[in-house]
């Protein structure tokens, strides 16, 4: 029991001290130490680099430092720069760059990007307002473009060896009007737009009204002369209708008037409420008391 609960300290022990005297850098990163605040140094007086593996520190003496060595990228604030005809743009840009030298960058920065990022904003934007100030807002936006993005890298790389730093890339993401400027022309697009809208639907409305016009004077046409038709062939059927009464009553006067009377008769009283004052001697009954009329 004694050597298991030896053995078990012992581990434990192995385990500190294994924490404690190693460190572990990943393979995207570079570390230093530092020991007692200074940074160790190889034999040729170079800062001593640790790369991705398990390495040996001493406990306390040593402070690990570790800095990534993958391309950064830096995508600030716009800004707000004026061109040679002093109208503004709110110009937004991005800047790639690593770390070159790991020792110049730990004594410029404290391994702080933002330090570096900071100092390279500044810088891009000076350059960025002394280029567009050169420049019209016209050739910014499209013929020189390129042109002002390598001068902006150019610059950025003047600073760059002092930050121990490598600039790799820096383009202009977007370039676009102050948002006052942007909601006048909007506005004024927007008025254009109303005032076509407007003239398209007055035109449409006077063609409307013009083909209603049409329409009516089509349907009154097509009413008139089916009207007329109508007349016609009324009148036509009233002349038939007269001609066959007429060769009728020639042929039979007695048995005509008898159907007359009937017609009569019909008409007079298509009603229950209807009534009439006659004598029922008049002519109009004669033909209630004999079919002869008599």
């Amino acid at each position: 029991m004694n050597k298991l609960i030896s053995l078990i300290v012992v581990l434990i022990i192995a385990a500190i001290v294994i924490m404690t005297c190693t460190f572990k850098v990943k393979e995207w990163e570079t570390a230093i130490v530092l020991q007692f605040g200074d940074i160790k140094k190889n034999d040729d007086d170079t800062a001593k680099l640790y790369q991705r593996g398990f390495h040996f520190k001493w406990p306390i003496a040593d402070e690990v430092i570790t800095m990534d060595k993958r391309i950064q990228t830096f995508d600030g604030e716009s800004d707000r720069i004026a061109t040679t005809e002093q109208k503004d743009l709110i110009v937004d840009s991005y800047i790639k760059w690593r770390i070159k030298d790991f020792d110049h960058f730990y004594r410029r920065t404290g391994a702080n990007y933002r330090v570096a990022e900071r100092l390279l904003d500044n810088t891009v934007e000076n350059a960025l307002r002394e280029e567009f100030g050169k420049r019209t807002r016209t050739q910014v936006v499209s013929g020189e473009r390129e042109e002002v993005m390598g001068l902006m890298l150019t610059e950025t790389q003047k600073i760059a060896p002092d930050l121990g730093i490598e600039v790799v890339d820096i383009r202009v993401k977007t370039i676009n009007l102050p948002t006052e400027v942007s909601e006048s022309i909007y506005n004024r697009m927007r008025n254009e737009r109303v005032k076509i809208a407007n003239a398209h639907r007055s035109e449409g409305e006077k063609d409307r009204q013009i083909i209603v016009a049409e329409t009516d004077a089509e349907i009154q046409r097509i009413l008139a002369s089916a009207d007329r038709e109508a007349r016609e062939i009324r009148g036509q059927a009233d002349a038939e209708a007269a001609e066959i009464y007429a060769k009728t009553y020639g042929k039979n006067p007695e048995f005509y008037a008898f159907l007359r009377s009937l017609d009569a008769y019909k008409e007079s009283f298509k009603s229950e409420d209807d009534v009439i004052v006659i004598k029922p001697d008049s002519e109009f009954f004669k033909y209630f008391k004999d079919m002869d009329g008599k």
